[in-house]
């Protein structure tokens, strides 16, 4: 699956003991680039000042050696963005910063209504001409904490004005903090080093720089590093609805999310979608890279082969991103077939997900053109009918194929000898989690929290 937008990465490092925190920070970003490639920043604080380096770009473009030279301090937080809100105006680059106020921020998610936030700000006159939900959130925050001095009443004030999906971290006069909505559509971990704490949107920023998994952020909470000890508040009960997608397809194979493994719930889909829809074949391979846990699964339940028959290029980077009018020559320039793997076999191809068709039909193109006897399209997840606005920048409803085409409909509009998802009960299974901790809205249409 090609055609879904991602949300943004957010990460914050402190260190009792070394000046040169934002080296880590940027290693986490770098763990986290699938997570937003538009852009990227880290802010940092010395004691007396903030270091800010933020642009446009990937993580290994924006940051050198004189820039993280530059962004000394023990404490620093970073943000790689995908554009959901607002657009890829440079402006929009986060973290925000208010260097009179020593403030930072940073967000990850979506907003979609802000209407109480644009009355509280005009309420206060302050300007927010040019500014997205994020940008809307940074000056609440501001604001607050200008008025009272307290990173617990600041967020407390604001938290009613804040409808929507989020979790954010942030830098105030050398303490950090973070904090995520009541439901925790987005993942959130807290992390530990010798000599300070980790917060990062997944496990696998932990993992690159040596931090010791603690525990999710849970939702509704805020969470407060002053110099080595942790403040935590829980600001609103929680009720868990982690994104369902995180484990179809956004977080890294190698992440934890809810204590389950990313990787081992993508192998269970497969080994599902072996049980519920077998079909006899000569080989079974995945469209790369996010597809192949479920193909491993797939193999290992039925018994046929799994071979890597597609081979991606990684340096075109992830289709993604890309504007519509390039999509197609990005996919066309990704995928290369290993014809002996492919040449006159009965193939299984097996992918995460299946949402506008175009990449499905491109890779089923190319498998027939390299000799495949027969093309089988296995997808471990359920229908995509329904857009999301918590984040994901998907496609609108009329560009998701299975709100208007049923399966057959689709398996010939993408030229497959057969075509089957995974259920959603059996989806929902495989995760390890129960459904009510779920947002499902990607496929049936339920909608936790208020949109437009």
């Amino acid at each position: 699956m090609r055609s879904v937008n991602e949300k943004c990465a957010v990460i914050g490092i402190t260190n009792t003991r070394d000046f040169d925190v934002a080296r880590l920070v940027y290693l986490g970003l770098w763990a986290m680039q699938h997570r937003g490639q538009d852009s990227s920043g880290i802010v940092s604080y010395n004691g007396s000042d903030l270091k800010i380096h933020k642009k446009s770009g990937l993580v290994s473009r924006v940051y050198d050696e004189e820039a993280l030279s530059r962004l000394n301090g023990k404490i620093a937080i970073g943000h790689n963005r995908y554009s959901t809100s607002g657009g890829s105006d440079e402006s929009l680059n986060q973290p925000y910063v208010d260097k009179k106020l020593s403030f930072a921020f940073a967000h990850n998610g979506n907003l979609p209504v802000v209407k109480n936030l644009k009355e509280y700000l005009t309420k206060n006159s302050i300007n927010f001409d040019g500014k997205n939900d994020s940008g809307l959130m940074a000056l609440a925050l501001a604001n607050e904490l200008e008025r009272t001095d307290s990173i617990e009443r600041s967020v407390q004030n604001c938290w009613p004005l804040f409808t929507g999906a989020f979790c954010c971290v942030g830098l105030y006069k050398g303490m950090m903090f973070a904090f995520r909505d009541r439901f925790g559509i987005r993942p959130l971990s807290l992390g530990q080093t010798h000599n300070g704490h980790v917060i990062a949107s997944e496990t696998a920023a932990l993992d690159i720089i040596g931090a010791n998994f603690i525990r999710d952020i849970n939702p509704g909470e805020l969470v407060i590093v002053k110099e080595n000890r942790l403040e935590n508040y829980q600001i609103e009960k929680g009720h868990e609805k982690l994104d369902a997608f995180e484990f179809v397809y956004l977080a890294r194979p190698d992440s934890r999310l809810s204590g389950q493994s990313v990787y081992s719930v993508r192998r269970r889909y497969g080994i599902a979608l072996s049980r519920i829809n077998p079909i006899k074949a000569d080989v079974v391979i995945a469209v790369p890279d996010s597809g192949t846990p479920a193909a491993v699964g797939y193999a290992q339940e039925s018994g046929i082969p799994f071979e890597l028959g597609i081979i991606k290029n990684r340096y075109i980077g992830r289709t993604f991103i890309e504007p519509e009018k390039i999509r197609r020559n990005s996919v066309e320039l990704k995928f290369n077939v290993i014809v002996e793997i492919i040449a006159g076999k009965d193939v299984i191809l097996v992918d995460d997900s299946l949402v506008r068709g175009n990449t499905l039909k491109f890779v089923v193109k190319i498998l027939r053109q390299y000799g495949a006897r027969s093309v089988h399209v296995r997808i471990a997840s359920p229908p995509v009918k329904y857009p999301d606005f918590y984040g994901i920048d998907t496609p609108k409803v009329n560009e998701l194929i299975a709100s208007s085409h049923n399966q057959d409909q689709i398996a010939k509009i993408i030229n497959a000898d057969s075509l089957a998802y995974l259920p959603l009960d059996e989806f929902i299974r495989c995760t390890g989690m129960p459904a009510d901790k779920l947002c499902l809205s990607c496929f049936n249409g339920v909608y936790p929290i208020p949109i437009k």
